[in-house]
């Protein structure tokens, strides 16, 4: 059904107002984001957070799940059926590099996770908490049909995205860590290995319990 005028205009703004979240949140971190920046940012009456949100929870929840902020599960899953043909370390190592990928190509998450770092508050909590239910609905799916008893699937996964997480934040300010480029193809090519290698010892480790 086509939308009509007002419903547009509505799905407009509720766009203009998500994207300002984002935007605020890069540049001036979660202790100085308000209703009053966020509507002037949009340039929109603030009234209409409260008519469209119920408030700044929800518009923040919004943005949290939006695209603009962090990848979609199909994102880094891609075709389930090719996914599930895959090894377990095959199918770890292919969500971590689409992660990668994904947040490469989202600076403005990166600077917002940045500032997750030293500001705590109820607004991190609220993007961490859709991150973390994220990362459960990622695992279930890739791993549901695997045998867990054999090895911690979870801890594994959780520790190398963590990993990653971290280097990509820190790329963004940061020439190299530990000797190897943040910010150059090469080296994300060589971090890319490196979880190839650590994925594939998963693989080794079944192959020996069996």
């Amino acid at each position: 059904m086509a939308l009509t005028d007002n419903s547009r205009d509505r799905a407009q703004t509720e766009q203009r107002l998500i994207a300002a979240v984002g935007q605020l949140l890069a540049e001036q971190g979660f202790q100085s984001i308000g209703v009053n920046a966020i509507a002037r940012t949009a340039g929109v009456d603030k009234v209409l957070i409260y008519r469209y949100f119920d408030g700044l929870p929800k518009l923040l929840a919004c943005y949290g799940k939006s695209s603009n902020f962090w990848p979609s599960v199909d994102e880094v899953l891609g075709d389930r059926i090719t996914l599930l043909r895959l090894s377990a370390g095959q199918r770890l190592q292919l969500v971590l590099e689409r992660l990668v990928r994904s947040l490469l190509a989202r600076p403005q998450t990166l600077a917002i996770m940045a500032w997750e770092l030293s500001q705590q508050n109820a607004l991190t909590t609220t993007l961490a908490d859709i991150r973390e239910q994220w990362g459960i609905d990622v695992l279930q799916q890739a791993t549901s049909d695997l045998d867990h008893e054999q090895r911690d699937i979870s801890a594994i996964a959780n520790f190398l995205v963590a990993g990653v997480q971290y280097l990509l934040v820190r790329s963004r300010n940061t020439q190299h860590y530990g000797g190897i480029s943040l910010q150059t193809e090469e080296g994300w090519t060589r971090w890319q290995k490196a979880i190839s290698t650590l994925c594939h010892a998963i693989d080794i480790q079944d192959d020996h319990t069996d």
